[in-house]
């Protein structure tokens, strides 16, 4: 009787403890519970929103037109790391035609020749030149336009080269060649005079005759 009545004391005892832990278990789930629920809403466990493609590619061309900028007369530089030709920007003027090769960067080559032969007479000589001119350029048909136009200015022009050379001159080894660039010289100062741009990138000779 008396180990019952014991036990039943001992039951008694140990149930409030028992209660206490659980409340106390349960205000520790609560707290935990409230924590988690507020990272959750400020978006703690979320990950990172990435950026999509569109936003990368314009970072990218925003960057790209900002080197642009800040690079402005320094030479552009082509796929291939090489300097491209410098080439004059006028608002109507035209533009040069780029031929779509991988790796290199090339101009597409326009040719075009004088109608008739330039004849000059030789300085303070009896020899006299007969010269056919053809002109190459990397720009667009307004050039060859342009010569179409004003051949008879462009002819003029290259006699008044012609008729500076001497018998001296057309000993040289690299006679030719000289004359060729100070035609382009000269071809081009009447094209800038008259449309403001020139573009004849070379002057090639298709019949040279001396005698």
């Amino acid at each position: 009787m008396a180990d019952e009545q014991q036990a039943e004391e001992g039951g008694k005892k140990k149930s409030p403890l028992i209660m206490i832990i659980v409340l106390v278990v349960v205000i520790l789930l609560l707290v935990v519970g409230s924590i988690i629920g507020t990272l959750a809403v400020t978006g703690f466990f979320s990950e990172p929103e990435q950026e999509s493609v569109e936003e990368l590619l314009k970072k990218a061309e925003e960057e790209k037109a900002a080197a642009e900028g800040s690079a402005e007369g320094e030479p552009k530089l082509g796929p291939d790391g090489q300097p491209l030709p410098n080439v004059k920007e006028t608002p109507d003027g035209p533009e040069k035609q780029i031929k779509s090769e991988p790796d290199v960067t090339k101009f597409e080559s326009r040719y075009k020749e004088m109608s008739r032969p330039l004849i000059a007479n030789v300085a303070a000589s009896r020899k006299v030149m007969s010269v056919t001119v053809a002109i190459m350029t990397h720009y667009d048909d307004k050039v060859l336009t342009n010569m179409d136009k004003h051949e008879f200015a462009l002819r003029s022009a290259s006699l008044d080269v012609l008729r500076q050379v001497t018998e001296a001159d057309i000993d040289k080894p690299t006679f030719r060649i000289e004359l060729a660039e100070k035609i382009r010289l000269s071809m081009n100062s009447v094209l800038e005079r008259y449309e403001d741009f020139g573009g004849i990138e070379q002057v090639l000779f298709t019949e040279f005759i001396i005698q």
